[in-house]
């Protein structure tokens, strides 16, 4: 079976609809969506189109998605994580806050279990360097017959061995850290392969200035289509909250 993983889309319609296009991602039979689904400049029209991907869609719930139930419901408390969060859970049609709502935070297919950040918590953040106490931690509760944790979350790909199991991280296809392009994960009888769709980011933001209706999609643009944070900052920037 051919699985392919989109994590972290963060309702950038440009950047699915480039990997959507991908010959292998068409050619799919299954595309899980890992998380963190709608949370940006176009979540109604990003739901849309993954809706119509109809039974070949599996989905998984994120932190960015369950913030975004919260938001939209009045229940949210706290700081939002960022500014286009509560404009977007203002955009979301009262079925689409029902669907984000009832997605499952893990799915299991074969030997292989696909989550957002880690099995046990949607916002827990593990890198590709830590340590393997830290991933022997994380990882405690899951069965002995998975034998591949696929993830997203931190928005870089990486693929590692740990404990004689596979864990990969899809990367982002909204917001890719390290590289430019929409990175993703194809899993097949190949094995797994990370792949990067690249597509011109200045397109993609003039195509959001004339289709989405945030305020501020000048400034969110430049900050996430037009600049790449590389490994190195997202790291150093993360490694704190490994420890929590």
């Amino acid at each position: 079976m051919s699985v392919v993983v989109l994590a972290d889309i963060h309702g950038v319609l440009p950047a699915l609809e480039a990997v959507l296009a991908e010959p292998d991602v068409a050619g799919a039979e299954v595309i899980v969506l890992a998380g963190d689904i709608a949370s940006g400049p176009q979540p109604v029209e990003t739901l849309d189109l993954l809706v119509s991907l109809g039974e070949r869609a599996v989905w998984v719930r994120g932190n960015a998605d369950r913030e975004l139930v919260a938001m939209a419901r009045g229940s949210f408390e706290g700081t939002p994580p960022d500014a286009v969060s509560p404009w977007a859970a203002e955009q979301l049609r009262p079925d689409q806050v029902e669907l984000l709502d009832n997605l499952p935070t893990t799915v299991t297919l074969g030997d292989t279990l696909f989550c957002h950040a880690t099995p046990r918590d949607d916002e827990e953040m593990v890198l590709v360097d830590s340590p393997i106490s830290r991933w022997t931690t994380v990882l405690t509760g899951v069965p002995d017959d998975i034998r591949t944790i696929v993830c997203g979350h931190t928005h870089m790909p990486f693929a590692r061995q740990v404990d004689r199991r596979l864990v990969v991280n899809a990367g982002s296809i909204g917001m890719p850290y390290g590289a430019p392009g929409a990175s993703w994960a194809l899993l097949n009888s190949a094995g797994v392969q990370l792949r990067r769709t690249h597509f011109d980011p200045a397109q993609a933001a003039a195509t959001l200035a004339t289709q989405s209706t945030y305020p501020h999609i000048a400034s969110w643009s430049q900050e996430y289509l037009l600049t790449t944070y590389s490994d190195t900052e997202a790291l150093e920037a993360f490694r704190p909250r490994t420890e929590i």
